[in-house]
C-alpha cells in the first residue's frame, strides 16, 4: 500500500508542479510581484495538500512566534526536498540560496529568477561569498527572509553534522539575525528514495540568534540547537509510529544520545 501511495504521490506532485508552471507561464512575468508570491505560496500549499491526502504525510510546523519580522536569515536543517517548498507559506518573500545549476533549468529557472532566488556557484567555494553577500544584503534590506541550508546539501537523518562557514560569513558581514529551523523530514521523505512513509513531518522554528557572536561560538550554537531539536523531532516521530523504518545512522544516533 505504501509503495502504491508513493507512486500516486509522485504522479500527482510533479503533475501539479508542471501544470502550474505551464498554466501561469503566459502571465507570470507580467504580474506584480505580490501576485506572483500568491501563486507560489498557493503551489506550496497545494503540494502539502497532495502530500497529506495522497501520501498520508501530515505537516506540523511549530515555533512560528520565533520567525523574525523583517529581513533575516532562516537557517534550516536540510534532509529532503520537503523543506524547499513547505517553509514558503511561513516566510516573507523567501529568497532561497540555491545552486546555480537550478537556474538553468528551462521554465523552473525562469520562475526562480522572477522570484529573485539567490544562486551560488558551489564550485568556486569561498570565492563566491563576496558576491553572495551583496545579493543577501539586498534581500534583507527589502525585508525578505533569506533561506540557507547551513550544511550546503541534504544530510541523511542521523548523519554527522557538517555546518559550513558560509552561514557565519553572511551573519557576521551583514550583522544579521539568524532563525534556526529543525526538521525530521528525512524520515518520511528520504533523499534519493522513491518511498514516502506515512506519518507527520515536523519542523520547528527555534529562538533567533542575534548578531555579534564569533565564528566558533556561532557555528557551535547553531549546530547544537538545530541538531538537538531535530533529534527531539525524530524521537517524536518514532513515538508516534513505532514501525517507522530506522536506518543504522538513526539507530546509532538515538542510542548515542540516549546513553
Amino acid at each position: 500500500m505504501t509503495l502504491l501511495r508513493s507512486l500516486a504521490f509522485h504522479i500527482c506532485f510533479y503533475a501539479n508542479l508542471i501544470l502550474q508552471l505551464l498554466v501561469y507561464l503566459p502571465v507570470f512575468f507580467l504580474l506584480p510581484e505580490r501576485h506572483c508570491w500568491a501563486i507560489v505560496k498557493n503551489w506550496a500549499r497545494s503540494s502539502l495538500w497532495i502530500l497529506h491526502h495522497v501520501a498520508g504525510i501530515r505537516t506540523v510546523i511549530s515555533g512560528r512566534e520565533n520567525i523574525p519580522s523583517g529581513g533575516a536569515i532562516i537557517a534550516s536543517k536540510h534532509q529532503s526536498f520537503w523543506e524547499t517548498f513547505a517553509l514558503i507559506p511561513e516566510l516573507e518573500k523567501p529568497a532561497f540560496i540555491l545552486k546555480k545549476e537550478l537556474m538553468a533549468i528551462p521554465v523552473f529557472g525562469w520562475y526562480a529568477r522572477r522570484m529573485r532566488m539567490i544562486p551560488v556557484d558551489r564550485a568556486k567555494r569561498g570565492a563566491t561569498l563576496p558576491s553572495l553577500r551583496g545579493a543577501v544584503r539586498e534581500a534583507v534590506e527589502e525585508g525578505r527572509h533569506v533561506v540557507i541550508f547551513p550544511e550546503g546539501t541534504r544530510a541523511a537523518p542521523g548523519a554527522a553534522p557538517n555546518y559550513r562557514p558560509g552561514v557565519h560569513y553572511l551573519y557576521s558581514e551583514l550583522s544579521l539575525t539568524i532563525a534556526p529551523v529543525a526538521v525530521n523530514s528525512g524520515l518520511f521523505w528520504p533523499r534519493k528514495a522513491f518511498r514516502r512513509e506515512p506519518g507527520t513531518i515536523r519542523a520547528e522554528f527555534l529562538p533567533v540568534i542575534g548578531p555579534g557572536l564569533e565564528r566558533e561560538a556561532f557555528l557551535g550554537r547553531l549546530r547544537d540547537e538545530i541538531e538537538t531539536a531535530s533529534l527531539a523531532l525524530m524521537r517524536a516521530a518514532y513515538a508516534e509510529r513505532a514501525d517507522l523504518p530506522m536506518s543504522d545512522l538513526v539507530r546509532a544516533r538515538l542510542a548515542e544520545e540516549g546513553a
